[in-house]
């Protein structure tokens, strides 16, 4: 498995390669190469392949690998499919080692031919000790090294949020709603058709990576479940690690069969394992983007003891079982922060957790016992339900 150092370097290479970019407007390398210099990649560390061309968009044009002057810290390939093994050897001869082939037309075209390729593929990355990301993926995009090596329209602002997309349609999604909204990541990363690199060795570089403080997962498939079980165990013990898997259904697992090349097991499995490594599992695209702003706004918590706060007796018990339901404890208050408390709420509160305040609760009173608790030291975080009155 690739080390988290070594990886890194797909998210912040100093001399990139285009092979295959061209000149022809809204082609895949000709956008990933404005997008490149539009992040903020200088052109004099940049060099395309083609050998129709001399230059492309004053970037210097190559007609063949071995021609490149130096040795780039990483290749993206926008080639036709059938060309590409014999241009990952032409990389690997060249000494290239970390390489995004964003082409389709290989695991996911479900025939002989595009499953040799890929094959071909494997083997040849392999032969030059190479790793790959895709092949049949929309790249990679690191807000906080200002790189967008991929065909994305938009470019997020940085943030502390990690993603991992087995879909390069629902990571430019995700990428659109969060433009609108504010929302910041420190790297993104489509997977596509996994022929190399897949959901381990990117868990093990986000957890180690000091940008990012939570993880965020759209998943199809898995295609070695130990590595995965290891690597995720091992993120969610520094990080909160959310996860979307599709392939519910025998069609939903049909359908992403058909997409990518998945080979999308039983949902019963994938759950319990989720569950084994500590990650929040969600339903749909609405969800994990509420899970992205809630990451984005929260502070990473020291346990898991939780305070309720609220105005109705009956919402706080509610919370209490959904809690303890879901494998959370409920946060004994201090003799202190019961005395404040006291001080401050009328006789008939709870005098204890849940803190029922009463239902005729008003902002002042919220925040006088929002801050209380907010000291104690035995809890962890708050949880804060108003009921209509």
């Amino acid at each position: 498995m690739m080390t988290p150092d070594a990886i890194s370097q797909f998210f912040s290479p100093k001399t990139i390669v285009i092979v295959g970019a061209s000149q022809r407007e809204n082609s895949l390398g000709q956008i990933i190469l404005k997008n490149l210099l539009a992040g903020g990649v200088e052109a004099k560390n940049l060099s395309v392949v083609n050998p129709k061309y001399d230059k492309v968009f004053d970037t210097p044009c190559f007609a063949k690998v071995e021609d490149l002057p130096n040795i780039p810290d990483l290749a993206i390939i926008v080639s036709p499919a059938q060309t590409i093994p014999q241009l990952i050897d032409e990389l690997g001869v060249k000494g290239v080692k970390s390489t995004v082939v964003i082409s389709a037309g290989f695991s996911e075209s479900k025939d002989n031919k595009g499953r040799r390729l890929q094959t071909e593929l494997l083997a040849k990355a392999i032969k030059h000790n190479m790793r790959v990301i895709g092949p049949n993926c929309l790249g990679i995009l690191s807000p906080v090294n200002r790189l967008n090596a991929s065909f994305s329209h938009l470019m997020p602002k940085k943030g502390k949020i990690g993603v991992i997309s087995q879909s390069g349609a629902m990571l430019t999604s995700i990428v659109d709603w969060a433009c609108g909204r504010g929302i910041g990541f420190s790297h993104l990363v489509s997977m596509g058709d996994m022929a190399d690199i897949s959901f381990p060795e990117k868990l093990d570089f986000m957890s180690a990576d000091k940008a990012t403080d939570a993880i965020l997962i759209y998943m199809e498939s898995v295609h070695n479940a130990r590595s995965f079980i290891s690597a995720a165990r091992a993120a969610a013990r520094t990080k909160p690690v959310v996860v979307l898997k599709v392939g519910r259904s025998d069609e939903g697992r049909k359908a992403a069969a058909s997409h990518t090349g998945a080979l999308a097991g039983s949902d019963d499995v994938y759950e319990a394992a989720f569950n084994r490594c500590g990650l929040l599992r969600v339903n749909g695209m609405r969800e994990l983007f509420y899970a992205a702003a809630s990451l984005t706004a929260m502070k990473p918590v020291k346990s898991d003891r939780l305070a309720i706060l609220t105005n109705g007796g009956g919402m706080g018990v509610l919370a209490t079982d959904t809690l303890i339901s879901e494998g959370g404890k409920l946060a004994k208050l201090s003799a202190e922060t019961l005395r404040k408390l006291n001080q401050k709420l009328p006789v008939n509160w709870s005098h204890g957790n849940p803190i029922d305040i009463v239902g005729d609760a008003g902002p002042e009173r919220y925040s006088d016992a929002l801050q209380i608790i907010q000291e104690d030291e035995e809890v962890d975080a708050v949880l804060v339900l108003n009921c209509p009155t």
